[in-house]
């Protein structure tokens, strides 16, 4: 098993964090994992995305530009890498900001209404959390005690009493994602 990931967005939406904990979770499940991040000088608001490669085998480089799974979180991102997910792969996305929706037909389309959902929760600082819980709804690579552990590992200890609001947002988002288009 190898899982080719893109997870993008803008900064301060939690895109290379989803990316950090998804990458320690196949770490928990002693996977190899790859973790390269991507973003501009500007702290918030600038473009951000985050390549996650889980395998059960050594992997050969970190380097990619066909995707197994695109996790989309803006219109900049749904443009530049709509197109880079291989046929027959998947792409998910937040509707929030969305002005022109996937057209693709060889793969599949999910989406997770994270945005709204956190609102609901009054928690938007868990929106990139009820994202992860819709991917790993479809694919369930790692499994949720891992993906806590995960985040554990990835939050400092002071935030570690936001553990189970997240945890949480997870499975909220494991809830409300819909497919848009299947194959």
């Amino acid at each position: 098993m190898t899982e080719e990931i893109i997870i993008a967005g803008f900064g301060g939406q939690g895109v290379l964090s989803m990316g950090k904990i998804l990458a320690y979770s196949g770490i928990m499940q002693e996977q190899e994992v790859s973790w390269m991040p991507s973003y501009g000088p500007e702290m918030r608001g600038g473009t951000a995305n985050v390549t996650v490669i889980l395998s059960d085998e050594r992997i050969s480089s970190p380097i990619i530009n066909k995707f197994d799974t695109a996790i989309i979180l803006n219109q900049q991102s749904m443009d530049k890498f709509e197109n880079s997910v291989k046929p027959g792969g998947m792409l998910i996305y937040d509707g929030n900001g969305i002005s022109r929706h996937p057209e693709r037909k060889d793969i599949n389309i999910y989406r997770v209404d994270a945005a709204e959902e956190a609102a609901k929760m009054e928690s938007a600082r868990t929106f990139n959390m009820i994202v992860l819980g819709g991917y790993l709804k479809i694919k369930p690579l790692v499994k949720l005690e891992n993906v806590i552990r995960g985040l554990a590992e990835s939050l400092p200890e002071r935030h570690h009493s936001l553990i189970p609001v997240n945890e949480k947002a997870i499975l909220r988002g494991m809830d409300i994602i819909k497919p848009v288009q299947e194959l």
